[in-house]
Parts: structure tokens; C-alpha cells; sequence
């Protein structure tokens, strides 16, 4: 039911197809963030429409509103939601441990205050685990414990040797539903382990290490990064686990959604990527092109009838000049939320169809270095 087909590559770079029970999924690939299963601004027709494939949905939100009970109630997220594509849930290990102060770790879990209410809740493996069969996705991730990007050796080791342990767990609990839960919404799940570590090469590889010898995965996910450290850092450590992480399974990269970070890391034999960061910056004004970040605020865009980015076939760009989507961000009309919120998302699922093309073509190196020279060769801030 899961199988990743490994298509073409260059270099490290590579394409393939990866498989669930909701459909197929061609990487590399972006994957917009639903959160509380929405994508904020967007419904699954435009989703579809721009070319998104897979989803992804948060434990630790939809916990606590509106439950995952009710998830499951209401026949599981692609039912909620009405989406029919692949979904991967997060575990909710970064919320829980961004959750500073209002948090207490233990080695049975984690035990902490609802940033909506107060109230008192607890993450276990084992919970996480039941949360995310409620919730019915086609990918589930383990539970691990998150360090800031910057972690000295000795607390990101903690942090990594404690995933390890939780992933035992996790995949106990995993295994156990999978056998006596035939009803839930998806009957048949993967678990994606955590390899964690931080910044330290060594520490990254003992995870990998661990997590191969741990179980026979669909795939992998890759955390801890985009959290606080240097970019070069951050690639430096892909290397890493390009390196220890098997060849024939899909590799996935969390939280990491800048146009430069998912041509980097794809150079670096990523396969899937997500990030709020299209949406949460085109409610602010935001919009990715060709040659870098701009914001739609600025008073230059105030006559011009060009859309957002030329080469562009998004809706946005289709139909409305910057003039007219810059009104609307200054006049507070929702649809210009709404239409950058579509321009980001569609720019970085045609990027990574653009990334595919040139992979299965043999023109990858070439293609990476050209683009980012010229995302990179914006000379203003506007």
C-alpha cells in the first residue's frame, strides 16, 4: 500500500512517486500546512487546482480543538476536511516543546498547559500515537523531543537519545493499533521516524544509525532543523543524513519552506518539505517571485498593472495586477489575504515541479545553480 519508486536522479538529487492508500505523491514535493485542517485562506479545490498532492494536519491543534474524538467521529480528516489526497500528520513535538514555561519534560512524556485555555494535558508516545489514528492520516510521525537550533552538544543529545527511546514506544503503540483498531478512518498508516541531533554531524548520524536499526520505515523524517541556526548549518547537517538515510524510501525535511532552503535541500536528497510560512506571510503582505521576497505594502506597486510575478499561472497572477491586490492589503479586504496566500503556496508546489523536471532531465545542477543566483540577486528590500 506504501512504496516509494525512485525515478531519476542527479547527483544527489532525485524524483520518484511515492505511494499511499489516498493516492500517489511525485517528489520532490511541497506540502501545504493545515494545521486545524484548513490551509488558511484555502479550500481543497484550489489546492487541487494549483497542483498540491499531499497535506499536512497537526496532533497537537487538532487535540485541542476541536479533539480528535470528533475527528474521528466525523470519519477522519479526509472526510473532515473534505480533502481526498494523502495527509501527514505532525506529532505536535515542536508545539509542545516551544511551549516554554508551560511545559515540564519527563522521560514518560511531557506533561503541559493548553496555550488556549490553561488547562493541564499530557503527550505520551503512546498517546500521540492514539491521536494520530483518530485523526486518520495516511503518515503519522513519531514523537520526539525538539531543541532549538543552536543546542550545545550535550543537550541536543538528550534530546536525540530520548527520540530514540520514544520511537521504541511509538512504534509499540503503532504496531498494537494497526492490529486492534481496524475502524479507524485510515485502517493502514505509516510511521515516519525523527532523526534528530541538532548541528553536531555525530549526532546526527548515531540517530540515523539508531533509527535504521530500529525498524524497517516508509520513510524518514528529518527534524530540528529550521529552528534557530544557520542556514549553512541547516545544509550541513542534510549532508549528514543524505549519507546514513537509505536510498529507496522518502526522505522528509520538517518545517523548511523558503524557495532557496527546498532547492538546497533538495540538491541534498530531500523528497517532501513543509512550512506555513506561504501562508502565514501572504496574511502579512508577503509573496515570493523569481528574484526574491517582496511585499505587496510597498508604495511602487501602487500603479502598476503587472501581476505578483510574470512567469506565474497562479489565479493571482492571472487575474490581478499588484495595484489592485495592494488596495485590498490597504484596505483590509480579506481576498487579498486570500490571494497571496494562493501565490505563495502555488510558488512553491511549481518550484518543486520545476525542481522534478530538471532532475528527470539531467539538467538539475545547472537549473539549482542558476536559480538561486537569481533569487539571490535582488539588490532592495522591497
Amino acid at each position: 500500500m506504501f512504496h516509494f519508486s525512485l525515478e531519476s536522479r542527479t547527483d544527489r538529487a532525485r524524483s520518484g512517486v511515492f505511494h499511499t492508500p489516498h493516492g500517489p505523491v511525485e517528489t520532490p514535493q511541497f506540502m501545504p500546512v493545515g494545521t486545524l485542517a484548513s490551509v488558511k485562506a484555502l479550500d481543497p479545490d484550489d489546492l487541487h487546482r494549483l497542483g498540491a498532492s499531499m497535506i499536512l494536519a497537526n496532533a497537537y491543534h487538532l487535540r485541542l480543538r476541536p479533539g480528535d474524538d470528533l475527528v474521528r467521529t466525523m470519519g477522519g480528516l479526509h472526510r473532515f476536511m473534505q480533502w481526498d489526497g494523502p495527509i501527514l500528520t505532525d506529532s505536535g513535538g515542536f508545539q509542545v516543546f516551544s511551549l516554554e514555561g508551560l511545559r515540564r519534560i519527563e522521560e514518560s512524556g511531557v506533561e503541559f498547559r493548553s496555550h488556549i485555555d490553561g488547562s493541564l494535558q499530557q503527550f505520551t508516545p503512546e498517546s500521540v500515537m492514539r491521536i494520530e489514528r483518530n485523526l486518520g492520516a495516511d503518515v503519522i510521525m513519531q514523537f520526539d523531543h525538539v531543541v532549538p537550533g543552536q543546542s550545545p552538544h550535550d543537550l541536543a543529545q538528550v534530546a536525540m537519545e530520548r527520540s530514540l527511546r520514544w520511537l521504541d514506544r511509538c512504534k509499540v503503540e503503532f504496531d498494537r493499533l494497526q492490529d486492534e483498531d481496524p475502524d479507524a478512518p485510515t485502517p493502514v498508516q505509516a510511521l515516519f521516524p525523527i532523526v534528530q541531533g541538532g548541528i553536531h554531524a555525530d549526532l546526527r548520524q548515531a540517530s540515523a544509525r539508531g533509527i535504521k536499526s530500529a525498524g524497517d520505515w516508509v520513510g524518514y523524517g528529518i527534524g530540528g532543523l529550521s529552528v534557530g541556526e544557520a542556514k549553512p548549518d541547516m545544509y550541513a547537517m542534510l549532508d549528514v543524513v543524505d549519507l546514513e538515510l537509505p536510498e529507496d524510501r522518502p526522505r522528509y525535511l520538517m518545517g523548511v519552506g523558503f524557495p532557496e532552503d527546498l532547492v538546497e535541500g533538495v540538491a541534498r536528497g530531500v523528497d517532501l518539505f513543509d512550512c506555513v510560512a506561504p501562508t502565514r506571510m501572504g496574511r502579512t503582505g508577503a509573496f515570493f517571485t523569481t528574484t526574491g521576497r517582496r511585499s505587496i505594502k510597498n508604495a511602487q506597486w501602487r500603479l502598476d498593472p503587472s501581476p505578483l510575478e510574470e512567469s506565474c499561472t497562479c489565479v493571482a497572477c492571472a487575474r490581478f495586477s499588484k495595484a489592485y491586490i495592494r488596495h485590498l492589503f490597504i484596505t483590509e479586504e480579506i481576498l487579498g489575504l486570500r490571494l497571496l496566500s494562493l501565490h505563495n503556496v502555488h510558488f512553491l508546489v511549481a518550484l518543486m515541479r520545476d525542481a522534478r523536471a530538471a532532475i528527470q532531465d539531467g539538467s538539475f545542477a545547472g537549473w539549482s545553480r542558476d536559480w538561486l543566483a537569481r533569487y539571490h540577486s535582488r539588490t532592495t528590500s522591497s
